[in-house]
């Protein structure tokens, strides 16, 4: 899912809102989430998972279009561990309290 149809998806699910509206809170949400993540920080989101940033080591790796050998230096990347009651939907077993309604329709 993009993000352009995760605005449509909660436009079409809150009629009272306008999309634009819609857009910009999703906008601010993931603006929210960057900002904690580069000034070193963790989001929780209880029962769906957590943000982070990951120290990767500095090391070697190859271009893949040419193979030419490069150096990486010492890095953050961002990673996201799901939380427990989402995993377990994933895997299907069962619903579990995730704080949010769970429809068989999302794809």
């Amino acid at each position: 899912m993009t993000r352009s149809e995760l605005v449509e998806r909660l436009a079409e699910k809150h009629p009272d809102l306008a999309a634009a509206h819609v857009e910009a809170l999703v906008n601010a949400f993931f603006d929210v989430i960057c900002r904690k993540l580069v000034n070193g920080g963790r989001v929780e989101l209880r029962g769906f998972g957590a943000f982070q940033t990951r120290l990767c080591p500095a090391g070697s790796a190859r271009n893949p279009r040419t193979g030419e050998k490069i150096t990486l230096k010492r890095r953050r990347v961002p990673v996201f561990r799901p939380g427990r009651d989402i995993g377990r939907r994933i895997n299907g077993q069962g619903a579990g309290p995730i704080g949010f309604p769970f429809e068989d329709d999302v794809e």
